[in-house]
């Protein structure tokens, strides 16, 4: 029997949104069912199945959960028996590795920007914490524009920049646009190449 899954996330999530990517690129949509999540209600059963109470979590057939976005694309990669998405042994797996945390490190960035107002409506915001994270996102930029990967290809690094782009631009913590061309065109580039940009975009984003 073919085993299924469950994803539990949101459309909105950047990191949920990454290992939505990963599952359309890997032609894995028919063995997982989204179901979607909500980190702040007590009830949710995503805080049994992660203690931290964070998504994406994705929950295996006999119901034990794997967490953490990079982890489950691993996992995925292995289900579908290939290493196209992430390098499985060598020094280009470590670089690759490296990168995609740095993609992650700016959508932390970017999500704490966002907290610090739905989790402080009635409090003063900080500047400084708010220049920290901004600083964290413009330094992890300033590296991808430097040297952007290689848009024509569709693997953790691309997957996990794309994401992180594409959430600035929804919720506009900077205006990245105006300062990193280079990304600006790679952005534009990969979403031309990878459909599954498009077909895992949130419906109000």
């Amino acid at each position: 029997m073919t085993e299924k899954f469950v994803l539990r996330s949101t459309t909105t999530s950047p990191f949920g949104r990454k290992v939505r990517m990963a599952i359309d690129t890997l032609g894995l949509n028919n063995r997982i069912t989204e179901t979607p999540a909500d980190p702040l209600d007590e009830k949710d059963t995503l805080r049994q199945q992660n203690p931290l109470g964070k998504m994406p979590c994705l929950v295996l057939q006999d119901g034990s959960t794997i967490y953490d976005s990079g982890i489950i694309i691993e996992f995925l990669q292995d289900v579908a028996g290939t290493d196209r998405l992430l390098r499985l042994n060598g020094p280009e797996r470590y670089r690759m590795l490296t990168q995609a945390r740095l993609t992650d490190g700016i959508m932390d960035a970017s999500i704490l920007i966002v907290y610090e107002t739905r989790f402080r409506p009635d409090l003063p915001h900080s500047p400084r914490w708010l220049d920290h994270q901004r600083g964290k996102i413009h330094r992890g930029l300033a590296a991808f524009e430097a040297k952007p990967p290689d848009p024509t290809r569709t693997d953790v690094v691309s997957i996990g920049l794309s994401c992180a782009l594409d959430y600035l631009d929804w919720r506009k913590q900077i205006d990245w646009r105006a300062t990193y061309p280079a990304l600006v065109a790679w952005l534009k580039n990969f979403s031309e190449h990878e459909p599954a940009f498009e077909r895992t975009r949130a419906k109000d984003s």
